[in-house]
């Protein structure tokens, strides 16, 4: 059997037997993959340290379509040692992580791959986690069908005079469709629709308010809730945070 070169990050890691682990792989190649790592759980083994979550590199494997590849060692490209040290980029990085692993399981699109290895790295330069994982979280809704509407006005379709937000009603919200949904600022308008179109690769500085970092954060959180079915713990440990920060 052949050695390929695949490029791809961990997204989770099992146990298997007393010395080995399954490690699930988003790769560039071939989307997301089983790969098992024998041996890797022995403190001799030269693949002990590239064999755990976030490990994102070049990974040379006997591969298999239908079934597990078999590792036999790993180019790291970035091990995001930065977010390792720092309990609030985990928790961020955890949840990112485990929110494109139910994503790809519904939609193997091969940009899925970029968008989270480039919110990673832009997260371990150290931009603002939160903004990054709104971005993301923006981008992927997309891939599950249910994108909210933020070039017009969700329900007449209307492209001037948009005043709010709406999860409820799927997105914009123009001043003579308006009922009783909150108001949102404008320059969360703006930003909403700046996040989804940026490119996360070319962000080089994210300087936005708490209040509006805020505003966006409950647009996003509510709007899963109400249209994606995705409900995750890491998530849950996420918002006690974040209302620690007085952020939710």
């Amino acid at each position: 059997m052949k050695i390929q070169e695949v490029e791809g990050i961990i997204l989770s890691e099992t146990n298997y037997s007393e010395s080995s682990k399954i490690l699930n792989v988003l790769t560039k190649e071939y989307g997301l993959i089983g790969i098992m790592s024998k041996g890797s759980r022995n403190l001799k083994s030269k693949l002990r340290g590239v064999s755990r979550k976030l490990i994102y590199g070049t990974f040379h494997i006997y591969y298999k379509e239908n079934g597990l590849s078999t590792l036999i060692g790993v180019d790291v490209k970035n091990s995001f040692n930065e977010i390792l040290k720092d309990l609030e980029k985990i928790s961020y990085a955890s949840y990112i992580i485990d929110l494109v692993l139910q994503v790809v399981k519904q939609n193997d699109d091969n940009e899925i791959y970029e968008l989270l290895v480039s919110t990673l790295l832009k997260i371990e330069e150290g931009l603002s986690p939160l903004a990054l994982t709104n971005i993301l979280e923006l981008k992927l809704l997309d891939y599950l069908g249910v994108s909210p509407i933020i070039d017009s006005c969700s329900i007449c379709g209307s492209t001037t005079d948009i005043i709010t937000l709406s999860s409820d009603k799927g997105g914009y919200v123009c001043r003579n469709c308006y009922t009783d949904e909150g108001i949102v600022s404008e320059k969360v308008i703006k930003l909403i629709r700046m996040f989804y179109y940026v490119d996360i690769k070319n962000i080089t500085k994210l300087d936005i308010s708490t209040e509006n970092i805020k505003e966006i954060n409950r647009f996003l959180d509510d709007y899963y809730d109400r249209y994606t079915g995705i409900y995750l713990k890491s998530k849950s440990f996420l918002k006690k945070i974040n209302q620690l920060e007085g952020i939710n």
